[in-house]
């Protein structure tokens, strides 16, 4: 199943999306998958992000290509930071490059929606708790990283976690392709089944250390491939069974 996040005139709303058709939710998809009868073209509404977070919980360094890549050194345990829902935006939306920084990268990852309040999850439990998953990008300004040493601003700017354009709640997350695609330029071209930890035993780890919430968003690295963005770029990060998230870039004014 397809879920959407749309707005269609002034009214917002989760809906099912079955081919070029939407047909809207009651409620929150996490709580009800009931439809309230309408059935609308998909071209007549705007898609935004599929999800409204409490918190973004993002993955780094899970892909053994990139931390070769980056010079970084192996973890020994999952390296996860968070991105504030501020930085949340949805497809067809700028991502603004900040006056700040003079390096802004793309970093196409795979995400898993969390659909049900959750602490301390077993491998097991993680997979009942995962909702669906969808596309995102993990936009970095890679030159501020090296200078905090953690990475909360580098990370945290507003725009810098695209999400969308679906969720995918029947996808099996174990071996799809994963690209970036910038102005039209493979740029990554990876799969899922490189990640060195998987997405439950990733969700899981993360609910040891704090309760993830329905709707929550937790990204789960990014392969090799990494690069810079210019204002007037498009980027595009699509995922097997999810589709394409495409996003503009422009500078800060």
């Amino acid at each position: 199943m397809l879920i959407i996040r749309a707005q269609y005139g002034q009214e917002a709303f989760y809906a099912v999306l079955e081919g070029e058709t939407a047909y809207p939710l009651r409620g929150l998809p996490y709580e009800t998958l009931e439809k309230d009868g309408r059935a609308l073209p998909l071209a007549k509404l705007r898609l935004l992000a599929p999800v409204q977070p409490s918190k973004v919980v993002a993955v780094g360094l899970n892909y053994l290509d990139h931390i070769k890549e980056m010079n970084d050194p192996m973890p020994d345990e999952p390296v996860i930071f968070l991105k504030p829902p501020s930085a949340v935006i949805g497809p067809e939306e700028a991502i603004v490059r900040p006056k700040r920084s003079s390096r802004v990268d793309y970093e196409a990852e795979i995400a898993a929606v969390i659909g049900k309040r959750c602490k301390g999850l077993s491998y097991d439990q993680a997979k009942e708790a995962i909702f669906g998953f969808t596309c995102c990008n993990d936009v970095t300004a890679r030159d501020l990283q090296p200078i905090d040493g953690q990475w909360t601003r580098a990370k945290g700017f507003d725009t810098f976690a695209p999400i969308g354009p679906v969720i995918n709640t029947q996808l099996d997350p174990a071996n799809l392709t994963i690209r970036s695609i910038l102005n039209g330029r493979v740029c990554q071209d990876g799969h899922t089944n490189m990640m060195m930890r998987d997405p439950y035993d990733l969700v899981a780890f993360a609910s040891s250390v704090m309760t993830l919430e329905p709707g929550d968003v937790v990204t789960l690295g990014t392969p090799e491939g990494v690069g810079p963005m210019q204002a007037g770029d498009i980027i595009e990060i699509e995922i097997q069974g999810i589709g394409v998230l495409r996003n503009s870039v422009r500078d800060e004014a």
